[in-house]
């Protein structure tokens, strides 16, 4: 049955604040905390669709804005803003959920902004971190550039990444989770691009590509817990 978000305001370091939608099963096992990519923010039909999955898992979900995107604008935040409202809506998802294992991420500049923050500084009480299609270099520039800073992060790390994804190439990502060692678990998606589309000769649909990141996102979760 579904679960209906609610809608939540968020209050940021600056001053300001930002949307966010709370999405809670009966029985919530843990929360993730579910930053948007660059292009679309948090009722994005795909974002809408992994937290009612996730809900359907017994996973709640925390998502909000950028203030960028909340604010109408085309340009992302610069790192630091962004850093800061993740730490916001981490803080928000503990006082609306206490006692819930957190997890973190998003989809890929949410799930990069992330990690990011929590190289830099570890985001309290977040158990993991899920990223839902990592950016690993620009379309056409494969590189791993934008790695370097995973290091850092000291937390079990899952990757969710399609075969065809133009932001991360398969090699270089497959390279990158290696170097991790056990932090990092990937895994790869058969014929799907960076926002899980798969083409219809594949003989699935993207229905059924959702199914499997909720499956392997969901387990993941309840295994990952301290």
């Amino acid at each position: 049955m579904p679960t209906r978000p609610a809608s939540l305001t968020i209050p940021l370091p600056s001053g300001g604040t930002t949307s966010g939608l709370l999405q809670v099963p009966a029985r919530a096992e843990a929360c993730y905390v579910f930053a948007h990519g660059a292009g679309a923010g948090m009722g994005h039909a795909f974002m809408a669709a992994i937290a009612q999955g996730l809900a359907d898992r017994d996973i709640a979900t925390l998502r909000f804005n950028f203030p960028y995107m909340e604010q109408g604008a085309k340009r992302p935040d610069s790192p630091a803003v962004a850093h800061a409202a993740i730490r916001a809506a981490v803080a928000e998802a503990s006082r609306q959920l206490p006692g819930v294992p957190l997890f973190a991420g998003g989809k890929s500049f949410g799930g990069r902004m992330t990690t990011q923050a929590q190289a830099l500084e570890p985001l309290p009480g977040v158990q993991g971190i899920v990223l839902v299609g990592f950016p690993l270099h620009p379309a056409g520039k494969p590189s791993i550039e934008r790695a370097a800073h995973l290091d850092g992060v000291k937390l079990p790390m899952l990757f969710l990444q399609g075969t065809r994804d133009g932001l991360a190439d398969l090699e270089l990502i497959t390279q990158t989770t290696e170097s991790l060692g056990k932090r990092a678990t990937l895994h790869i998606v058969q014929g799907a691009d960076h926002a899980f589309h798969v083409l219809v000769r594949s003989g699935r649909n993207d229905a059924q590509v959702r199914e499997e990141l909720l499956d392997t996102f969901a387990s993941w979760m309840k295994t990952h817990q301290s």
